[in-house]
């Protein structure tokens, strides 16, 4: 009878939120809560958005972006030009509440929780009988009934009985955000089934993918598995490249080739793994199994020492020059947007420093003055330059003259991504098999 009576008040507050939500509170406006919050806010719902930068709070209500993502601008000027998206540094009163901050990996590699916390922190005064709270941020397995819970329940009410509790992970891939947010199957994990269901009736506003009900705990991992799933990849192919490096073989040949048998998919080397979710993600599950997560740990191991592999490389191209110059294309973690985070290619440029090269590095996506070693053209990037160290694949960089890269075959080219593959084989650049070879993550 006990057991009926709860699942009687979990359903009147999933209808209650279903079907007379007017306002969405989302907290944090990064690359995931602001382009989800102005979908919503141009499917008719009323958006608070919530950021403790007040540089982008500023920024968002001067009629700017903060961040560099294909489409987003238009829905967010959409969203503010109909006035359903305001911009605000601390939350207010609504219906639902959705958290999507970030959640970076410490020294120590475990998830650092603080962005998460503060954000439950604050929803507290404002939480009311019959809301709905969406974790959206990608977190270690339990985070939602076991931290993000017991925090909201500090208001007094309970979860499940008074209101629902819900985690929703994004599934998106930088370039292609709003795209996906519409299209992409969305996963939804529930602390009881009224809240997943919830959880499905709001999404339903835009989202046409396929939506999936479980339990939270249960979609916290899934996250993590898909992310881990690429980087146990990633780092297989890394393997391959290192081995065919010993080899003396061209492993981009070899995988093109490999790649041709009907159940064979071996990624792209590269010169390191980035973004804020591969490189850190399967870290997550090595913090809450640390003794089963053996081969996700090793994979973290090998993606990790790739920039360090890349710099080995370097000081092998330039041993015996006196104050040799080193010029880095590309500072993002992948190719044609402004994301530096966990980029393989800011580290190797500061591992360089490190070493006490002089190392300009240019990058068209990135603002300058973001890293001190940044430079504000190709050109000057160039100017002097020992060695070219190419480290990401910007569609900006496949139509430079080769003979600019290489300055007439005065200079040596480390292609890192493999991007001048139609470069001939008698160019003076690396041997393949001398590449830095790690895979693309995507």
């Amino acid at each position: 009878m006990e057991t009926e009576t709860h699942l009687s008040a979990s359903a009147k507050v999933s209808s209650t939120i279903t079907e007379c939500t007017k306002t969405i509170c989302v907290l944090g406006l990064g690359y995931i809560g602001l382009p989800t919050g102005s979908m919503f806010a141009t499917h008719g719902m009323r958006v608070i958005g919530v950021d403790i930068n007040p540089h982008i709070v500023d920024v968002l209500t001067g009629g700017g972006l903060h961040i560099e993502e294909t489409g987003v601008k238009d829905v967010v000027r959409e969203a503010m030009k109909s006035g359903n998206l305001v911009v605000r540094r601390v939350p207010e009163p609504a219906d639902v509440f959705i958290i999507a901050v970030p959640t970076p990996i410490n020294q120590d590699k475990t998830a650092d929780m603080r962005a998460v916390t503060s954000a439950a922190e604050s929803i507290v005064p404002h939480l009311a009988p019959g809301n709905l709270v969406i974790l959206e941020s990608t977190s270690p397995p339990r985070t939602t009934v076991d931290l993000v819970r017991p925090i909201l329940e500090r208001s007094a009410l309970t979860a499940g009985r008074d209101f629902l509790l819900a985690y929703s992970p994004e599934r998106v891939l930088p370039g292609q955000i709003l795209k996906e947010l519409v299209e992409n199957p969305r996963v939804i994990g529930g602390i009881d089934r009224a809240s997943a269901e919830a959880g499905r009736d709001l999404y339903t506003a835009f989202v046409k993918g396929e939506i999936v009900l479980t339990d939270a705990t249960t979609a916290e991992m899934i996250k993590l598995m898909e992310n881990t799933f690429r980087d146990v990849n990633i780092a297989l192919a890394n393997e391959f490249g290192l081995i065919a490096e010993k080899l003396g073989v061209n492993v981009w040949e070899a995988i093109d080739i490999a790649n041709r048998h009907p159940r064979v998919k071996i990624l792209r080397p590269g010169p390191g793994v980035g973004g804020h979710c591969i490189a850190v993600d399967p870290w997550f599950l090595v913090e809450a199994a640390p003794d089963r997560a053996q081969l996700i740990r090793q994979a973290r191991r090998v993606n990790d020492a790739m920039p360090k592999h890349v710099v080995e490389q370097v000081k092998q191209v330039v041993a015996g020059i006196k104050n040799p110059a080193i010029a880095c294309l590309g500072l993002t973690f992948k190719a044609d947007i402004d994301d530096t985070r966990e980029s393989p290619a800011v580290e190797v440029v500061k591992l360089l420093k490190a070493e006490g090269f002089d190392v300009r590095a240019f990058d068209p996506h990135v603002k300058i003055g973001t890293f001190s070693f940044q430079v504000e053209s190709l050109a000057k990037t160039l100017d002097g330059a020992t060695m070219v160290v190419l480290l990401t694949d910007h569609s900006a960089f496949k139509t430079i003259p080769r003979d600019q890269l290489t300055l007439y075959g005065q200079r040596t080219l480390l292609d890192t991504r493999n991007l001048l593959n139609d470069m001939p084989m008698d160019q003076p650049h690396l041997q393949m098999e001398k590449q830095p070879l790690m895979a693309l993550a995507e």
